[in-house]
């Protein structure tokens, strides 16, 4: 791990030309940084804590002004990492910035590593784990509804929830541990049986949290949905109405579509990234071989898919092929060109794929569009609205694995209560699943795997 009484520094905005830029020094180095490279407008008896100054970044070597700034000086244990920080708020050139990076650098920090900063902040117990996840969610969030998860979960919804059960636990716990150290006294404890229930209550409440995933993780990486069909169809026609926006070139002429097309849009606050594939055909030369290809690839890989069929001439040998290759994955039929006289048998779709919803559109004119977007959210989301006014909700993988350990250990232990078996074997279990508790917090993480989790942050986050 590195050290923790290095004063660390880095940009915190992004890279690029801006109004403001943002240097972070954090570290018991950060007053004396500031009282050698900051020269105040007006004197200062000493470097008040939570106050903006104004005044100039200079280079102690040449006495030479490198920018004219705002700085803040929050002084440790009140501050986001629990240190003392210094906050330079000059000019956003990125010239700027790294020149006043270097001289914070020669005045005694060193470059931040990804994410450090939060670290920092994890370790002096500032915030918890999941809640310095919770920043990078933010960070990457790509809707309102996975931004406001991040930001429940950085005010501590979940952390209070599981800390809630895992005080639940801990006095189921004791209780099997006062059996265990003393066996010979003549104590009055809950029978058995009642631990059990407890325990399936607790574990109740933690089955309600896991099922929130599915949903949680919609919002906050979205979906693939992959438009497939035969050449001419109308695929880039219908992804040019689902983004609302002339992305991919439309013509009469098959095969347009080598490559794919990717843009996102929200349908009801769920990012899905649409991709335009290459019709699906015999290919008649290389180059639309490989286009037909990456196109099988990304129907393989897709969430979902948006089967486009053409209303106006039968099912095809291509058109079948499609469909029955797509037979285990999540489709919704479009039926398009309903502007021209309808010939498609209805009837041998619905044998060839039954239960896959058929919507009838015209790509051209923008008709049924509306009704096939709310189709796709029904298919992604199977419960609409279930959760949807819900504070805590599972977003990462790390969590849902760690919370079904703990489920698991804590059903282990009320089947050996129920077994009558030694409170030995309970007791165990329940220890184990209390330290997967507290994986999601933070509370018992391996240093390995902390210093990956932190890796994915930004420099100066």
């Amino acid at each position: 791990m590195v050290g923790l009484k290095d004063t660390i520094a880095a940009i915190a905005t992004p890279l690029g030309v801006g109004g403001i830029g943002v240097i972070r020094v954090s570290g018991a180095n950060a007053g004396a940084i500031a009282r050698l490279i900051f020269k105040p407008s007006k004197q200062l008896v000493e470097l008040k804590s939570h106050y903006l100054h104004h005044g100039d970044i200079i280079s102690p070597e040449t006495n030479t002004i490198l920018d004219e700034v705002l700085i803040a000086f929050l002084k440790g244990p009140h501050s986001f990492t629990g240190e003392d920080i210094l906050e330079i708020h000059c000019h956003g050139g990125p010239l700027i910035l790294q020149t006043i990076l270097a001289e914070v650098i020669k005045a005694g920090a060193r470059l931040a590593e990804p994410g450090e900063f939060t670290k920092r902040a994890f370790l002096n117990n500032r915030i918890d784990l999941s809640q310095a996840e919770a920043i990078a969610e933010m960070i990457s969030a790509q809707s309102q509804k996975g931004l406001n998860l991040a930001i429940s979960q950085l005010k501590g919804y979940l952390s209070q929830k599981l800390k809630a059960i895992s005080s639940a636990v801990m006095d189921a716990l004791v209780i099997l541990e006062s059996a265990i150290d003393f066996p010979e006294e003549q104590l009055t404890l809950p029978p058995s049986e009642d631990i059990a229930q407890q325990l399936q209550q607790l574990t109740d409440e933690l089955h309600a949290l896991l099922a929130t995933y599915e949903q949680g993780k919609l919002y906050r990486y979205g979906i693939r949905a992959v438009i497939a069909g035969k050449p001419n169809v109308g695929k880039s026609s219908l992804l040019n109405r689902l983004v609302g926006a002339r992305r991919a070139i439309v013509s009469h002429i098959p095969g347009t579509t080598r490559d794919f097309i990717s843009e996102t849009a929200h349908i009801k606050d769920i990012p899905v990234q649409f991709i335009d594939t290459a019709g699906i055909r015999n290919p008649k030369s290389t180059v639309e071989r490989a286009g037909v290809e990456l196109a099988w690839e990304k129907l393989s890989a897709a969430d979902m898919l948006i089967i486009v069929l053409d209303g106006s001439e039968k099912l095809t040998v291509e058109d079948i092929e499609i469909i029955e290759k797509s037979r285990n994955q999540k489709s919704v039929f479009a039926i398009n060109k309903t502007d021209l006289p309808h010939r498609l048998e209805e009837e041998k779709l619905s044998r060839l794929a039954p239960g896959v919803h058929s919507l009838h559109i015209s790509a051209k004119h923008g008709e049924g569009i509306d009704a096939l977007k709310e189709a796709l959210y029904t298919l992604f989301i199977n419960s609409p609205h279930q959760y949807e006014t819900s504070q805590v909700m599972i977003t990462n993988m790390r969590h849902k694995m760690a919370i079904e350990k703990a489920v698991h250990l804590m059903l282990q232990a009320k089947t050996a209560l129920l077994q009558g078996l030694s409170p030995e074997f309970a007791a165990m279990d329940l220890k184990e699943a209390l330290n997967a508790l507290g994986e999601v917090t933070g509370k018992t993480i391996e240093e390995d795997v902390l210093d990956k989790i932190f890796s994915t942050f930004c420099i100066g986050k």
